[in-house]
């Protein structure tokens, strides 16, 4: 004995399936200096964008007034292995490339505030400008 599906819902589950086999280019992130992978687009940890200047202490503002939402200069991450000073137990400390040493950032586990503004806690920040973004 056969069923069948009704065309209807053998068309859900067609468009399910193409849906299902898109997939979206997946980014990570290399050392400048070395090339090394060191994050994937899995291991950033998101924030809500903050107010930009708004938010920093008298001393850490420019004066300059932007009209649009600051762009964050870093993005945060999860701890991961390659993290040497996380893993001595360190409270906070700068991250440096496993392969080559070059710094990449720092880690503070009481958080940091990012350059848009917002607060991460526990902060494991690698700035953009010592990484090279790659999708693929």
């Amino acid at each position: 004995m056969s069923t069948q599906l009704p065309s209807t819902m053998e068309s859900e589950v067609s468009n399910q399936a193409d849906v299902e086999s898109e997939v979206k280019p997946q980014m990570i992130y290399r050392c400048k200096k070395c090339r090394r992978i060191v994050a994937s687009q899995d291991n950033i940890v998101s924030h809500e964008r903050g107010e930009g200047q708004k938010c920093f202490k008298w001393k850490k503002r420019t004066g300059d007034a932007t009209n649009g939402p600051p762009e964050c200069s870093s993005i945060f991450v999860e701890p991961m292995k390659w993290m040497q000073a996380v893993e001595e137990g360190n409270v906070e400390q700068k991250l440096q490339c496993i392969g080559c040493n070059a710094r990449l950032g720092s880690f503070n586990w009481a958080g940091m505030q990012c350059s848009c503004g917002a607060w991460v806690n526990p902060a494991f920040q690698l700035h953009k400008s010592r990484m090279d973004e790659c999708r693929f």
